[in-house]
C-alpha cells in the first residue's frame, strides 16, 4: 500500500526534479529561520496572544453616519501565553476610518498586544480580530487540494508558493529597507524566482530553460520601460498605500519612485512567467509529437500559439489592476468627474503605466520565447 502510494505520488517525476525540489525545500527552511535584521525594532517585553471577548461596553462609542468615534470598552480572557486564563479590561479606540476601525462583540476572538514588566501586564491593546487560525485552515485546504490533485507536481506548486513568499519577505524587503537599489534588486529577485518556479513546474530541462530565457527578457524590458516612462508620467512612488508612512517610520533615505518601479516589475513577473511557460510547454509538445519538424515550422507554430495567448494575458493584467481600484473608479463615476480628469490623476496614471508597460513585456516575451524554443528544441532533437 505504501509503495503504491509513493508510486502514484511520484508518477512521471524525474530523479533530478525530486533532487531539485529537495534543494528548494531546504532553502525554504533556511530562509524561514533567516533573521531580517529588523527584529530589534520590536518593542521589548511585548507579547502577541489570542484573546476571547467576554463583554463589551459601547457607552463611549458614537456613530456619525458610517464613521465611528470614541472608544469601546472590552473585557478579554487571554487564551495563550504566560497569562493564559487571565481576564483584563482594555479599550478599543476608533480612528474614524472604516478600513482601520473594528467593532468587537462578545465571543469574538482578538489578537492582543501585551506589554509587561516582570509578571505584571502594564498595557494591553486589541490589535484586530484574530484571523491566524482561519488563515492557516484556508492555506491547509489549499495545500491538500494541490497534493490530492497534482501529487508530486502539486507539492512542487506548494513549494514554489512558499519559496516566493519567503524570498520576498526575508530577502527582497529587508534589502530594500537597508538601501539596496530597488530596481536592480527586484530584477535579480524575479529572475531567481522565475528560475526556481519554472524549473519546479517544468522540470530541470529545456522546457524550463526556454521559459526562463523568455521570462527574463520580458521582465528586463518591463523594468527599462517603466524606468524610462515614469519621469514623463510625473509619477511619484507616494501613490502607493503606506509609502509616505514608510518615510515617516525612519526610512527617509528610500526612493519611493524606484520602489514603485520595482513593484511594477514584481507584479508583472507572474503573468510573464505564465506566458513564457505556456509557449515553451506547447512547443515542447509539438516537438515530442512531431520529431521531424523543422526549426522554421516550429517557430511559426510557436508564434501562432503566442498570438493566441497574448490577447487574454494583457486583458488579465488590466482586470487585475482595475480590481484593486474598483471603489475609487466607482467614486469617480458617481461624482461625475470628467474622463480627462480621471485619466490625468496620478493614481490612475500610475495604473495606466503599470498596465501598459506590463503588457508590453508580455507582448515581447512571446516572440523571444518562440525564438529560444526554436533554437534549443530542434538542435537538441537532432543531436539525439
Amino acid at each position: 500500500m505504501k509503495r503504491r502510494f509513493l508510486s502514484l505520488f511520484f508518477h512521471n517525476a524525474a530523479k533530478k526534479d525530486v533532487v531539485f525540489s529537495c534543494v528548494v525545500l531546504l532553502l525554504c527552511v533556511g530562509m524561514y529561520f533567516l533573521p531580517t535584521g529588523f527584529e530589534d525594532r520590536l518593542a521589548p517585553n511585548t507579547e502577541k496572544v489570542e484573546g476571547r471577548i467576554i463583554s463589551v461596553d459601547n457607552s463611549q462609542m458614537e456613530q456619525h453616519g458610517l464613521v465611528l468615534s470614541g472608544s469601546q470598552g472590552v473585557e478579554v480572557e487571554l487564551l495563550a501565553g504566560r497569562w493564559k486564563g487571565q481576564v483584563i479590561r482594555t479599550g478599543n479606540h476608533f480612528l474614524g476610518k472604516m478600513e482601520l476601525d473594528r467593532v468587537f462583540e462578545p465571543e469574538d476572538h482578538a489578537l492582543m498586544n501585551i506589554t509587561y514588566s516582570e509578571d505584571i501586564i502594564t498595557w494591553a491593546h486589541t490589535a484586530d480580530h484574530y484571523r491566524l487560525r482561519i488563515e492557516f485552515v484556508l492555506l491547509l485546504i489549499f495545500s491538500l487540494f494541490l497534493l490530492f490533485y497534482g501529487g508530486f507536481f502539486g507539492f512542487q506548486a506548494i513549494l514554489s508558493f512558499f519559496f516566493t513568499g519567503l524570498t520576498i519577505w526575508k530577502l527582497m524587503i529587508p534589502c530594500m529597507l537597508k538601501g539596496t537599489d530597488p530596481i536592480v534588486l527586484s530584477f535579480v529577485i524575479v529572475c531567481i524566482l522565475s528560475a526556481v518556479i519554472l524549473f519546479l513546474v517544468a522540470g530541470v530541462n529545456k522546457k524550463g530553460v526556454v521559459a526562463l530565457l523568455g521570462a527574463a527578457t520580458g521582465l528586463g524590458v518591463t523594468a527599462l520601460l517603466t524606468l524610462y516612462f515614469t519621469k514623463p508620467f510625473q509619477i511619484s512612488g507616494a501613490v502607493r498605500p503606506f509609502s509616505e508612512t514608510l518615510l515617516y517610520s525612519g526610512f527617509t533615505h528610500l526612493n519611493l519612485t524606484r520602489i514603485f518601479i520595482a513593484g511594477v516589475v514584481l507584479s508583472a513577473s507572474g503573468a510573464v512567467m505564465d506566458l513564457a511557460m505556456d509557449i515553451s510547454a506547447a512547443m515542447s509538445e509539438i516537438v515530442r509529437h512531431h520529431p521531424g519538424i523543422s526549426r522554421r515550422e516550429l517557430f511559426l507554430s510557436g508564434n501562432s500559439i503566442g498570438r493566441s495567448v497574448i490577447g487574454t494575458m494583457t486583458t488579465t493584467l488590466l482586470l487585475a489592476y482595475s480590481g484593486g481600484y474598483l471603489a475609487m473608479l466607482m467614486l469617480f463615476m458617481g461624482q461625475g468627474i470628467p474622463d480627462a480628469n480621471i485619466l490625468n490623476m496620478n493614481y490612475v496614471a500610475a495604473e495606466i503605466l503599470h498596465t501598459i508597460v506590463g503588457s508590453f513585456g508580455l507582448v515581447l516575451v512571446a516572440p523571444i520565447t518562440t525564438i529560444m524554443g526554436a533554437l534549443l528544441y530542434v538542435p537538441g532533437r537532432r543531436k539525439s
